[in-house]
């Protein structure tokens, strides 16, 4: 009996010190199901980006240049949707791409900063020189 009660006091003080890591690996929110879909979507509505990018071309450059470098660009993009799509629907169960199912593309429109998302945690670890570090990668939590 008095071997269980001085167990149990070492493992109770040891879990009181113990502290857990409560955010998500970096990336946790791609799978392979998100995958799956982003393809089917790349297929499906890749098309779409000619009549967008001709608005855009329209809305920044002009007329003239909406129907000549809106079209030249919106196929550019559609044919790279399609081809995206359709490696992504034959590779969806493996994770290709830095060993996590995250898009082989950058998307239009973002800077390359680490993000910081409330539910899925950073969007990947910073980089860190040396044994010096200025990020912590768990939360802590104020009483």
């Amino acid at each position: 009996m008095k071997r269980l009660l001085v167990l149990a006091t070492v493992f109770l003080s040891l879990g009181g010190i113990a502290s857990a890591d409560i955010q998500a690996p970096p990336g946790s929110q791609y799978t392979s199901t998100r995958k799956l879909g982003r393809a089917i979507s790349n297929i499906l509505y890749g098309l779409v980006e000619i009549p967008e990018q001709i608005v855009r071309k329209n809305e920044r450059y002009g007329r003239k240049a909406g129907f000549s470098y809106g079209v030249v660009d919106g196929t550019n993009r559609a044919l790279r949707r399609f081809g995206y799509g359709w490696y992504e629907l034959f590779t969806f169960t493996c994770p290709t791409y830095r060993g996590t199912f995250k898009p082989p593309y950058e998307r239009s429109g973002t800077d390359h900063r680490i993000e910081m998302n409330p539910h899925d945690g950073l969007s990947e670890f910073p980089p860190e020189l040396g044994f010096e570090t200025y990020f912590r990668h768990s939360r802590t939590q104020k009483w």
